[in-house]
């Protein structure tokens, strides 16, 4: 089987899945970039740095492999920085997932092909929003996905490929990238432990909701799928439960082996910044059996020793 963006968020945590159960996997990473050390080694794994807008390489590798399953996670992620670079969040989302499924049928094999969408794409809703809830992307990079997904729903309709798609809600944990919430929280404490930082964590609007999960509850539920979802359909890949970002913070800072201050400063807040993310669960636990195993704490927990071992690590490196 093959996961593009191996060497991302969710990719490297899905790999590490695949690989605890067994499973051989095509990882692809982007030229020029370095998996995470942290990622699980194993000889199951074969790393092959692949271009996904490389028409060619994707072609040519696509019939070697020949995968039985296509686990599509490389993406442009950053929903702020899509504002700054439009042009590579829809290059990147909707022309690299266009090459990958023009390769998937030109060379004849039928995989049964996942490809991660986002909640973003839905209308902004205080309450929470089932697969049916209309559209009203607030961003480029949420305009990128919706056209991601739109594009895979005609090609599983034209072509008769086993195409499932998500649109998962936010999800967290080791690993993160520090430009997302909760994992820049969780950075920013590990600093201040080390001595490395002030004690003051310095924010943007903390009154924001998110639907959150555990990033390896949601690789569960992407191998779930891949595995009983109905293809061309759309699962929401959440919670169901929104928590404040002040709480989300406050259970870091209770965590926290110092003592830790707040400062809430209104320049960070972000433009658009939507007031609540909630997503209904119900298809993907009625048709599937997925629901959240992680509890809230125990990420937050895991997410904060992270950081702590990478600061330690790096430090270690520049000694």
């Amino acid at each position: 089987m093959v996961v593009t963006g191996a060497a991302g968020f969710a990719g490297g945590h899905l790999v590490d899945l695949l690989v605890d159960e067994g499973l051989a996997v095509d990882a692809w990473h982007r030229p020029g970039s370095e998996p995470d050390p942290q990622l699980k080694r194993s000889n199951r794994v074969r790393w092959r740095a692949i271009d996904v807008l490389d028409v060619d390489s994707v072609m040519q590798t696509i019939e070697e492999s020949r995968p039985d399953v296509i686990f599509h996670c490389a993406a442009a992620a950053r929903v702020g920085l899509s504002w700054e670079q439009t042009e590579n969040s829809l290059v990147t989302n909707v022309r690299g997932t266009k090459i990958l499924l023009e390769a998937v049928h030109r060379s004849g094999c039928r995989p049964r092909l996942l490809i991660p969408g986002s909640a973003l794409v839905y209308r902004q809703s205080t309450s929470a929003l089932s697969e049916d809830a209309p559209f009203g992307p607030s961003s480029p990079y949420a305009v990128s996905k919706l056209a991601q997904e739109q594009l895979a729903v005609r090609f599983t309709a034209e072509n008769g490929c086993r195409v499932i798609l998500t649109r998962s809600f936010n999800h967290t944990g080791p690993r993160q990238s520090p430009f997302f919430s909760a994992s820049s929280f969780a950075r920013s404490i590990a600093r201040i432990e080390a001595g490395q930082a002030e004690p003051t964590i310095h924010t943007g609007n903390l009154d924001t909701r998110r639907d959150l999960t555990d990033v390896r509850d949601t690789v569960r539920a992407y191998q779930k799928l891949a595995d009983h979802g109905v293809s061309g359909r759309i699962y929401n890949v959440c919670s169901g439960h929104a928590y404040p970002i002040r709480e989300v913070l406050n259970r870091l800072i209770a965590l926290a082996r110092v003592k830790v201050k707040v400062q809430v400063n209104p320049s960070q807040f972000r433009q658009n910044d939507t007031p609540v993310v909630l997503g209904d669960p119900t298809r993907i636990r009625s048709e599937i059996g997925w629901v959240p195993r992680i509890p809230l704490k125990q990420t937050l927990s895991d997410l904060l020793d992270y950081w702590r071992q990478a600061l330690t690590t790096s430090t270690r490196a520049g000694a």
